[in-house]
């Protein structure tokens, strides 16, 4: 980025003060009498250098004003995730409870816990092995554990038992 920035200016600086050379070439050519012939294509010249460099002023002029949006965009958006972290922390602490209640209820164990709370965040097999730092084969036989003790049959029927009441009824 910093280095995007370093070729903008020096691309910027480097065209206006070419057309600032052509200018003053022009001008002198000018005073010394040069044809006409000569001081129209210097006249052409500076005309398209100074576009480039108006051009470039211009482009990077936008680019700021769009940065600035972009910004303030990204404030307003980190301040709506703060704030819906912060109004849903309750509501999530009383869902992660009433959770930990059922799997209470379920007389799941501490371990079946920890493996049904990832089960639910949707962590592979695998991935709460390396977690737990455990065999495969442990938390396969946990997970079929907890699917026996609570009569659902896979990891959709569980976080469908928690979530199922979450989404809104549906209009008729």
């Amino acid at each position: 980025m910093e280095d995007s920035r370093k070729v903008t200016w020096m691309m910027l600086a480097g065209s206006g003060v070419f057309a600032l050379l052509v200018a003053m070439d022009l001008v002198n050519d000018y005073q010394n009498g040069s044809t006409g012939r000569h001081l129209i294509l210097e006249g052409i010249l500076f005309a398209v250098s100074g576009g480039v460099f108006v051009m470039a002023v211009w482009q990077l002029t936008r680019a700021r004003q769009e940065v600035t949006v972009l910004k303030g965009d990204l404030d307003r958006v980190r301040h709506e995730k703060e704030q819906w972290k912060r109004e849903t922390h309750q509501l999530l602490a009383g869902l992660s409870q009433k959770i930990e209640d059922q799997f209470i209820q379920w007389q799941l164990s501490p371990a079946e816990k920890e493996v049904g709370f990832l089960l639910l965040k949707g962590l592979s097999l695998k991935e709460i092995a390396d977690i737990r730092q455990t065999q495969l084969k442990t938390v396969q036989q946990q997970s079929q554990s907890i699917y026996q003790k609570t009569g659902l049959a896979s990891r959709s029927e569980l976080a469908a038992f928690f979530l199922e009441d979450l989404l809104p009824p549906q209009g008729n």
